[in-house]
Order: structure tokens, then C-alpha cells, then sequence
């Protein structure tokens, strides 16, 4: 039976390029869990889209002398070139910029305001009398009071994640000019998250698939007591309150950003041929999964299902499989110091699998993992390179030459073959189960096990020795090893799409791979075979040293 499943990935704000955190964090896991329930048959969508409201864009827009739209729109722009070559499969990938979206949030601004969840309160905001205006969130800056971090913002500390306002912040100050903030009266609308609290820590404690880290962090912060939190704010840049009188004050971007999901999936429907098909993945028997790093946790288990609440009639989340973050050379990534790798940078040298085959393998599921060159380069040259595109290059090239470039047929199967063919029926199995609970690290480990016990067979029954006496057996164990790297491009077809691609053409199968489905389709003798290529190019050592360098780091 086929499922509808919502893939909802973390929306990168449009204020700077994408680095290695962000595609470790989100993009990559969605993609994969995507491409697999694809295979699966069942009914998908992924959506996200350029978080283009909000002071980070207006922060940058006022540093490079530019429009907030015009910031947003190129860095939209480099999104969307970073994901192809990526290979992230989206259904729409929009912006929090589009009409349909600011229709889908006023409206749920609105109907939230009619059912008493939010409401109008004066309160005192921050006023930096040097800028003459009014601070949001990120123009403030100070110490954390709970981690007592010295970068913390107005909106969030990103080294423990607590959500505060400005006024918590130790030592605040604008961010503009320095200058400590005054206070002001200013009337804002609140949402009332208090309203949640009991109805939120019963959901979370009852979503025991969840991991362990994204329940403990929610039910930690509910039990601590939800405060209700200002939902707009005085800046003129972002989605209009659909109020008169307000024309000063745009809605949040932390309370209309999550919307975004809902608004992409009403947008992906209307580019369809049915504009209510939206509502198969948001009401009834759907599965939604939010794929995001560890600092959105509280804004997708507690803030956009208490919306979702106080709105009615749409599911909350089924799962929430965040990561943690990803370091690179062992320190946390830094723009001030160039400490990052960019994803547009990669791509001025290297392709996309050998990059989605080490973070997948290193994905900081439960814990912090690092990003580092070396491990780069071994993990090319040793997995990549010496396991999968070896035994791919030697069977299917030998194959190719001495077989009429044809898919033998096999004799007797003996128990060795048949072992290694029941090894790669588990390992379906094995992944399935691994793949539909979010376990992305496992699953590869799984597939490259499988590899691995391919090229021992290959070596024990040595065709190439074989052949010379005895044609049938050689035959045999081709065939069996072709069987295998059929299993292997379609398992690891969500981890590396484009050589799984290129391994499926080299088999001279036609079809779509993933229009082939997730099973152990046997080759058929006398299928003609395409000439095989080398799979994957081995890196040199030096790499190491030059990436590094390039960072301003030591290789010692």
C-alpha cells in the first residue's frame, strides 16, 4: 500500500551562500529519504524555499548598499544552482516572497486572531537613538542569560538555542552603531503559546520514534513553561499585518517562515492539475517529516505545532529527524574567519557524489561530527574508488570484453553465489528498515558492506582465472556480481544518484532508475551492456594540504 508522504526541509535564509553545514544538516538527509519513498512508489513531496524576509537579509542588504528584495533574489538564484548540482531532488523550492505566501500567512494570522491565540499588547522595545528607529530582534545583540555565550541575538542564542527577546540579553546593544538601546512603548500582536503547553508535552512524550535528542531538547523547554512571544514586529520589510492601522509592522519571520510549508505545498498544487491536492499531505493518513538542524528545533516541535493547533485540522508532525552540526577540521564553522567549505566552492573542483557519499557516511545524526579533507580524500579513494568502482570497473569491463558485451548466462547456482545473493536481499531489507527511520549513517554502511563482500566473492572465484578452463562457471559468477552491482546502484541510488545512474546505463537497463523500485531485480542474460567507464577519479594527496591552506589552516 502506497503512502503520501511531506517532506518539509529547513528554508536557508537568502542572506548568504550555503555551506557544508547546511547540506549535512538538511538538504542532503531530506533528499535521500526523498528519493528512497520514491523508489518506494508512494506519493511525495519535498518543499522549502529562500527564507527571504527577516533582518538577516536587511542586515546584509544595508551592508552591500542594496534592496532587501535584490539581496534576496541573488542569493535565491545561488540556491537553486548549489541544489542542482547538488542533486537535491525538490517537488518546489520557492520563496517566503511570493503572493500565495503571504496570502497563506495572513490567513492563518487572522484565524488564530478570531479563535483568541493571539492578541494585541503595548510592550517596550528596544530604540537606538543614534539610528532613530526602532531594533528587531537581530539588531540587538549581548550575552546570553543562560549560556552566558557573547554573541548571542535578540531572537535566539545560537550556541545553546534558546529562544529570548531582546531584553534578556546581557549587555544588549545595537548592532549598528553600539549603542546600548532605550525602550519605547510599541503595540504588537502576541501568539499564545502558553495556551500549548499542556497539549504539546503530552503529543512530544507520546512520539516515541522520535530521536532522543529532538524529544529531551522539546520536553525539556516545556517543562521549563512556554511564554507567549511577540509575533510582529516594527520593520517594513516582509509579509504585511492584514490589519489596518499596521501598516508599520510586518508578521515575524520566525512565526511566518514555518508557514512556508503549508504555503509551498498549496503553491506545488496549484502548478499541478489539481490545486487542492495540497490537502492529501496535510490531512488524514499522511507522514510528514521536518528535516532541520538542531538550533530550529523549538520553532518545528513546539512553535509550528502550536500554530497547527491553534489553527485546527492539519497534522502535526509525524517526525522531526534534526541533526546536529557538522565542524569543520574539528572547529565550528566561522564566516569571519573563512572557516567554512561552500558549496559553490566544492563545485569549482569536485562532483557532487564523492561530497554526498562522506557526509552521508559522517552524518551528525545523534552528535556533532566533523568535516575534514583527509577524511575526504580516504573516503574517495579507499570506498568510492578501491570497494564500489573497482567492483563495478573489473566485473562489468571484463564482462564487456569477454562475454560480447552481454549479461552471460549463468549456470548452476552453488551455495557461495547463493549466499552472496541472499546477502543482497538482506541488505534491502536491512536498508529499508534503516531508511524509513531516518538512520542515513547505517544504511550506507550497510550497502558498502555488501560491496565489500562482492569484491571477496569476485577475488574467491576469480573469472579471470576460471574462464580459461572453464567458461559456464565464469559465466556464473558474473552474473552473480552483475546481480549485485544491480542491487548496489539502486541501495545506494538515494546516497549517489549520479553514478547510480551511470552504473544503470552501463547495465543497458532503460528505464528511469527510480522508476525501477526498491527490490532485488535479477539481470536478465543476453542484456546488452553499454561500455563501462571509470566510476570515480581517485584524489591526489595533495588535496589535503591545498583545501586546508585554502582555509587558512594547518594540515600538522
Amino acid at each position: 500500500m502506497t503512502e503520501h508522504i511531506l517532506i518539509a526541509v529547513a528554508w536557508p535564509y537568502a542572506n548568504s551562500r550555503l555551506h557544508l553545514g547546511h547540506v549535512a544538516g538538511a538538504y542532503l538527509p531530506a533528499d535521500i529519504f526523498a528519493r528512497y519513498h520514491r523508489m518506494k512508489g508512494n506519493h511525495v513531496i519535498m518543499v522549502s524555499g529562500s527564507d527571504q524576509h527577516g533582518t538577516p537579509v536587511t542586515i546584509r542588504a544595508e551592508a552591500e548598499g542594496k534592496t532587501p528584495a535584490a539581496v534576496a533574489d541573488s542569493y535565491h538564484q545561488l540556491f537553486q544552482e548549489d541544489f542542482k548540482k547538488l542533486g537535491i531532488s525538490w517537488d518546489l523550492f520557492t520563496t517566503t516572497h511570493t503572493g500565495n505566501h503571504q496570502q497563506t500567512a495572513q490567513e492563518i494570522f487572522l484565524k488564530l486572531l478570531e479563535k483568541g491565540y493571539i492578541y494585541k499588547q503595548s510592550v517596550s522595545q528596544p530604540w537606538c537613538a543614534q539610528c532613530k528607529r526602532f531594533l528587531p530582534d537581530r539588531y540587538v545583540e549581548g550575552a546570553c542569560p543562560l549560556c552566558k555565550s557573547a554573541g548571542a541575538r535578540g531572537d535566539q542564542c545560537e550556541q545553546c538555542g534558546k529562544p529570548m527577546n531582546p531584553a534578556e540579553l546581557i549587555g544588549a546593544r545595537c548592532r549598528t552603531c553600539g549603542t546600548p538601546p532605550a525602550y519605547r512603548e510599541s503595540e504588537h500582536f502576541f501568539l499564545k503559546l502558553s495556551a500549548f503547553e499542556e497539549p504539546l508535552l503530552r503529543w512530544v512524550k507520546s512520539q516515541t520514534h522520535w530521536r532522543t535528542n529532538v524529544q529531551n531538547f522539546t520536553v525539556r523547554y516545556l517543562q521549563e513553561g512556554l511564554h507567549d512571544r511577540a509575533i510582529t514586529r516594527d520593520i517594513d520589510w516582509g509579509v504585511s499585518v492584514p490589519l489596518p492601522g499596521y501598516e508599520g509592522k510586518r508578521l515575524y519571520v520566525w512565526f511566518e517562515a514555518v508557514i512556508g510549508y503549508l504555503s509551498a505545498s498549496k503553491e506545488w498544487a496549484q502548478k499541478s492539475a489539481d490545486s487542492d491536492a495540497w490537502r492529501r499531505f496535510w490531512e488524514g493518513d499522511v507522514r510528514s517529516y521536518y528535516f532541520i538542524g538542531k538550533d530550529n528545533i523549538p520553532f518545528h516541535t513546539i512553535v509550528w505545532p502550536s500554530i497547527l493547533l491553534g489553527y485546527g485540522g492539519l497534522n502535526l508532525p509525524f517526525d522531526v529527524p534534526a541533526n546536529e552540526f557538522l565542524t569543520i577540521e574539528s572547529q565550528k564553522f566561522s564566516k569571519s574567519r573563512n572557516l567554512a567549505v561552500w558549496v559553490s566552492d566544492y563545485f569549482e573542483r569536485y562532483q557532487a557524489d564523492p561530497l554526498r557519499y562522506l557526509l552521508s557516511a559522517n552524518m551528525p545524526e545523534t552528535s556533532d561530527t566533523d568535516f575534514s579533507w583527509r577524511e575526504f580524500v580516504r573516503r574517495n579513494n579507499d570506498e568510492l574508488v578501491s570497494t564500489y568502482g573497482n567492483l563495478v570497473q573489473r566485473v562489468l569491463t571484463f564482462t564487456y570484453t569477454r562475454f560480447d558485451g552481454v549479461v552471460p548466462t549463468p549456470g548452476d547456482i552453488d551455495a557461495a553465489s547463493q549466499a552472496l545473493l541472499d546477502k543482497a536481499q538482506g541488505a534491502f531489507d536491512v536498508v529499508d528498515k534503516l531508511l524509513s527511520g531516518c538512520h542515513f549513517k547505517e544504511a550506507i554502511r550497510t550497502a558498502m558492506a555488501l560491496a565489500q563482500e562482492a569484491n571477496r566473492y569476485l577475488d574467491e572465484k576469480a573469472p579471470w582465472k576460471a574462464i580459461k578452463e572453464d567458461r559456464e562457471t565464469a559465466a556464473t559468477s558474473l552474473y552473480v556480481s552483475i546481480a549485485v552491482i544491480t542491487a548496489l546502484k539502486t541501495i545506494l541510488y538515494p546516497f549517489i544518484p549520479f553514478s547510480s545512474e551511470r552504473v544503470q546505463d552501463y547495465l543497458g537497463l532503460t528505464d528511469a532508475l527510480e522508476d525501477s523500485g526498491w527490490k532485488l531485480t535479477m539481470p536478465q542474460p543476453g542484456t546488452k551492456l553499454n561500455q563501462p567507464q571509470v566510476l570515480f577519479a581517485k584524489l591526489d594527496e595533495s588535496v589535503v594540504e591545498e583545501e586546508t591552506q585554502r582555509m587558512g589552516l594547518s594540515t600538522s
